[in-house]
């Protein structure tokens, strides 16, 4: 597999590198709060488009972060995609500051939900409160009630094509973040 994901390096995709496990950083006295978002179908259309961002997804998250919520990404995303990331993220307009979470092992890729609710629970114990989630499977919607996100705080968004959104607890299925845009600046509070 190794040896697949160093020749895509000669399609342009540089693949060969992990991004090292980011550390759980400790609250401040001015940022305690948390909104958590999936990537792939929650951030790209769909699990296979890493390539792409959904519209105003990167608006949608810069509003979070203006609003004082910490952004922490948490994503089992293969290894092949997983060097890119963090160049993705910035040339798409999300925000710096943030935390990103890549699963470092097949072992945590097997079992997205588990890998994604350990990885929660290390901000809890560390202080941070997790306020507002963000995925498209069903394996986030199962971390974010391990990890107490309420239901109200969870949204789902739909994946690209899909009729629906996957099963699980959460308050809605948004078709996109455009609609949802409204909602983040009139009823997700401050976290300042």
């Amino acid at each position: 597999m190794r040896l697949f994901a160093c020749a895509a390096m000669g399609l342009g995709i540089s693949g060969c590198a992990q991004v090292p496990p980011a550390e759980v950083p400790p609250t401040s006295a001015t940022q305690r709060h948390v909104v958590v978002l999936d990537i792939d179908g929650t951030l790209t259309p769909d699990n296979p488009d890493v390539f792409e961002a959904r519209p105003s997804a990167a608006e949608a998250v810069g509003s979070l972060s203006n609003k004082g919520y910490k952004i922490v990404y948490v994503t089992t995303r293969i290894p092949l995609f997983q060097s890119m990331l963090p160049k993705w993220l910035k040339e798409n307009g999300f925000p710096d500051g943030s935390s990103l979470h890549i699963a470092q092992t097949s072992e945590d890729r097997a079992d997205p939900s588990d890998y994604k609710a350990r990885i929660l629970a290390l901000y809890s114990q560390k202080g941070w409160h997790l306020d507002y989630a963000y995925g498209d499977s069903s394996t986030d919607f199962t971390a974010y009630a391990k990890a107490g996100i309420p239901r109200e705080h969870v949204f789902a968004l739909k994946r690209r094509d899909a009729a629906v959104c996957q099963d699980g607890a959460y308050q809605t299925c948004l078709d996109g973040w455009t609609d949802h845009l409204p909602y983040i600046e009139r009823e997700i509070p401050s976290a300042r």
